[in-house]
């Protein structure tokens, strides 16, 4: 049987620079997607032709910065991340070899064999956020995963989560004491009504 053995990360993109190459169908979906999860994200997006709903887009986006040009290799200077989103392969691979040779994390929108990272499905509740992937295999299954998850989880869990941190702030002792004590608390979680 196959394993997925992606390791799951939450990054702080805000605190990142990321470039999105394309300003197409597929940029707008990585942008979308990307602002959706993290509306403060720092994000370049490069393109000879932007289509005007990325250009929406970052009209309520300041973190967003639109550049009306083609990919150059020096649009990679500063960044840490990049997803290549352009019709042309041949200018998806250049990224790619140049983001190696720099160490960046990259991801070609539909290469699975060029990611260093996917853009899975991302539920959000308040503080709780799950991320859901497929290993690259099927968007779609990680889209009705999303849903399930985002009609299951309660409106209420944000509440819960907060209780929780403030009973942890206030617990003393050691590690090995506090995980004890959430355990307690919240195996009530698990039992079925």
């Amino acid at each position: 049987m196959e394993k997925n053995e992606l390791y799951p990360i939450f990054l702080k993109v805000a605190q990142l620079n990321i470039l999105i190459v394309g300003g197409g169908n597929v940029g707008l979906e990585k942008l979308s997607f990307l602002l959706k999860s993290s509306p403060n994200a720092k994000v370049a997006l490069v393109a000879p032709f932007i289509r005007e709903e990325i250009k929406v887009l970052a009209k309520t986006h300041p973190t967003v910065t639109l550049i009306k040009d083609a990919f150059a290799n020096e649009y990679l200077d500063e960044k840490h991340m990049v997803i290549a989103a352009t019709d042309d392969q041949m200018v998806n691979l250049n990224i790619f070899l140049e983001a190696k040779r720099r160490s960046l994390l990259v991801n070609l929108a539909d290469q699975p064999q060029y990611c260093d990272f996917y853009l899975g499905g991302i539920v959000t509740k308040g503080n709780v956020k799950i991320a859901i992937s497929t290993n690259g295999k099927s968007p779609t299954t990680a889209k009705r995963l999303r849903q399930f998850f985002e009609q299951i989880i309660p409106e209420n869990i944000n509440e819960l989560v907060k209780n929780l941190h403030s009973y942890r702030k206030r617990l003393k002792g050691d590690f090995e004491y506090k995980v004890n004590a959430l355990n307690e608390i919240t195996e009530t979680l698990l039992e079925e009504k």
